[in-house]
């Protein structure tokens, strides 16, 4: 008998997020990493200065990937086993929590100890700030913005689009947003090349970036300073998806975000998000860390609830 989706995807997806707390990223043979070096081939044959290109690129990796996960999809679709094992393994090879807690908590523990160079050789492996430019208040303050908007982008945004599409859903988010770390910020390489892997993560992250706020809201310990925040903070922000989550983490957790901060040299001044809250010290990593958890188990609830209505809708 063919698979039920929803049922698929409640399954799946949560053994999935389970196999990711269990085992996290594997550190070598990583599929997302394969998914790099593919994205990296094509560009090299693809590359000029010219946005069109770059839309081709766009096109030729993500369609790939969705491609390729209709196939196995379609593949295993006569077997409920082999479709729920298919979800869960494309779920936990998209999500990325348990490294994101794993890299942040790192950083919080040598900030903890008082060495902030220790923190400040592991911050590169979290985001892309220029460590030396920071002091511990600066390093925890870039971890919480980190988590909060890797929530979104490493766990909520993929189960959203697993909801909505099944595994070609997981895989074409993954493979979008994974498009925009290489190619999408602005260089002088990337400015118009990159242009359309940025625009394309920015239409596939608004979904789960609006999620990832609600659920911070419901599950942080002060949902009415943190629906001040993303309301009042929210559209200050440079990302139009990045805003949302980082302004309801602040005030979910009480604390200020945002502010002067350094990529590679380059000195960016962003606005305060709630600026009536306190400086972030070292611990309120951890607390940025737990809420994301709860944020990810609640996506998955909303994810499954989302499934079964879209199957309804389809069947009525």
């Amino acid at each position: 008998m063919p698979a039920c989706p929803d049922r698929v995807f409640a399954y799946g997806a949560a053994a999935g997020l389970l196999g990711d707390l269990l085992l996290g990223d594997p550190r070598r043979g990583h599929p997302v990493a394969a998914f790099g070096r593919a994205a990296g081939a094509v560009e090299r044959a693809l590359w000029r200065d010219h946005r069109g290109r770059g839309a081709v690129h766009t096109a030729v990796c993500v369609g790939g990937a969705v491609a390729l996960g209709a196939l196995a999809q379609r593949v295993v679709r006569p077997s409920r086993t082999a479709s729920v094992a298919l979800t869960a393994a494309a779920t936990w090879a998209v999500v990325g929590g348990t490294s994101l807690a794993r890299e942040a908590r790192s950083i919080g523990r040598a900030l903890d100890e008082g060495d902030v160079e220790a923190a400040r050789e592991r911050l590169p492996h979290l985001c892309g700030r220029d460590p030396q430019a920071l002091d511990a208040d600066g390093i925890a303050r870039a971890v919480v913005e980190s988590v909060a908007e890797n929530t979104s982008d490493a766990v909520v945004g993929a189960l959203v689009w697993g909801a909505v599409g099944g595994v070609p859903g997981l895989l074409g988010f993954r493979a979008v947003n994974t498009l925009d770390a290489m190619v999408g910020h602005r260089s002088a390489r990337y400015r118009r090349f990159g242009w359309a892997s940025a625009r394309l993560d920015d239409l596939a992250g608004w979904p789960g970036a609006r999620l990832t706020a609600v659920l911070a809201t419901v599950a942080g310990g002060d949902p009415r300073g943190a629906v001040r925040a993303w309301r009042e903070d929210a559209g200050k922000h440079p990302s139009p998806n990045a805003g949302p989550v980082e302004a309801s983490f602040a005030g979910a957790l009480g604390v200020r975000l945002g502010g002067t901060l350094s990529y590679a040299g380059r000195v960016e001044h962003r606005p305060v998000l709630n600026r009536e809250g306190r400086a972030v010290a070292s611990y309120d990593i951890e607390r940025a860390v737990r809420l994301s958890r709860r944020v990810g188990l609640l996506a998955l609830g909303a994810g499954a609830v989302a499934a079964r209505l879209i199957r309804k809708g389809r069947t009525a």
